[in-house]
């Protein structure tokens, strides 16, 4: 009797070790872990996440051996068109029937806030890597949601501080009519007014648009010291150009695009965008470790080099697979729970913990683009003038709305 009895208490100790550790292989949904990358891939923003975004977390996953506990890393890709309706339709298939675990975004800010409660309901992490507005992590934050990049809030406060610095105290600007422009120039100008300066008017323009004639000359008849351009993509391409051709900084005026990335520069030329003061995530010259990510990604990718939302696409990918591997499953919770205990740590990130409201506490960095001259090498567009620490550059959680903050 004893000896059965001691028998079945050995089989229901087995049993019992079994129930802990067999669900770390067997709560990988469908036996795949299914990233979907999803932004504008043939539209006006295409060159700031596009294709660009995709081969930057393919590195990330090729990083993680392509697998997790002999577990496939697949990805898959959206185009949302800059479209909502398209954005959601596809990120709701994704999830409800395509086994997608988590998506990386890039999107626009109506589209994104849509796919972040989408997320939210069913319990899937949500990467955000280029989406600008703010209340993705403060009125509309989300458990599942995290930014990895930048927002309207951090891009602005760098570089108006940098620019009142100079003097540069009377601003105009030139704001893309949705949320996203709005919410940048709104937060801009509480940085403005808060140090000292003013804000003499603005001008509003449809997205995707290519004549800003009427909105320059405007600016220029202002008088402002500096134009604040709130846009991104082929939009602010097309503003830096054309004030240019209108001789607006040779008169004088400072532009000051909140949200100008490196593969910008690269498209309008040194000669447009010399002596701008930028707000960046990251530089991918920075370290030996991000120059050598750069060299994989122009082996990929046509020679290019990865901006700063690609590179924060990477950041993102790389921390949620090792948060996928520590949890041993890919359930939304239990992943985001790891996200959070485990800093984060790559070439670019140094044990930076991501804050309750969703926010991945990076440092910024307050960079100078070059004269023509000034660059000895391809790419080599960037001269780091400043860092700003992650708890100035970042939204104080004392200003937070978001109901995940405990007060």
């Amino acid at each position: 009797m004893m000896i059965s009895a001691l028998k079945l208490n050995c089989a229901t100790v087995a049993l019992a070790v079994a129930a802990t550790v067999l669900p770390a292989q067997a709560q990988v949904s469908d036996d795949v872990i299914r990233i979907g990358v999803m932004n504008d891939q043939s539209g006006v923003y295409s060159d700031n996440c596009g294709a660009g975004s995709v081969t930057a977390v393919k590195l990330a996953v090729e990083d993680a051996g392509g697998e997790i506990n002999d577990k496939k890393i697949e990805v898959v890709v959206a185009d949302d068109q800059n479209k909502p309706d398209i954005g959601t339709a596809k990120a709701q298939k994704w999830v409800e029937d395509e086994g997608v675990d988590a998506i990386v975004g890039c999107s626009a800010s109506s589209i994104a806030l849509a796919i972040q409660d989408i997320m939210a309901s069913h319990k899937k992490p949500y990467l955000i890597a280029g989406t600008a507005t703010s209340d993705l992590t403060n009125a509309k934050c989300s458990p599942m949601g995290t930014n990895w990049a930048y927002d309207t809030y951090t891009l602005p406060k760098g570089t108006v501080t940098s620019l009142l610095g100079q003097g540069l105290d009377t601003w105009y600007f030139i704001t893309v009519d949705y949320t996203f422009g709005k919410k940048w120039q709104e937060d801009a100008t509480r940085f403005i007014e808060a140090g000292g300066g003013k804000v003499l008017g603005s001008s509003l323009h449809p997205l995707n648009g290519n004549d800003f004639s009427s909105q320059l000359l405007q600016a220029q008849a202002s008088g402002a010291k500096a134009i604040g351009i709130a846009n991104s993509g082929a939009d602010m391409a097309n503003v830096i150009k054309q004030a240019r051709e209108f001789g607006i900084v040779d008169a004088g005026q400072q532009l000051a695009p909140l949200g100008l990335q490196i593969n910008q520069v690269h498209g309008i030329g040194l000669d447009a965008t010399q002596g701008m003061i930028l707000t960046s995530t990251v530089y991918w010259d920075q370290s030996d470790g991000t120059r050598a990510l750069a060299k994989r990604y122009g082996e990929a990718f046509n020679g290019r080099v990865p901006n700063e939302s690609q590179l924060s696409s990477y950041s993102a990918v790389n921390h949620y697979l090792k948060a996928v591997a520590a949890a041993g499953t890919d359930e939304g919770d239990a992943v985001m729970a790891k996200m959070r205990e485990i800093p984060v740590n790559d070439m670019m990130l140094k044990d930076v913990p991501i804050r309750e409201d969703g926010v991945v506490m990076r440092p910024m960095k307050t960079v100078k683009v070059k004269a023509p001259g000034d660059s000895k090498y391809p790419w080599d567009y960037y001269e780091v003038i400043g860092e700003v620490p992650a708890e100035q550059a970042w939204r104080p959680l004392s200003e937070s709305v978001c109901p995940l903050v405990k007060k």
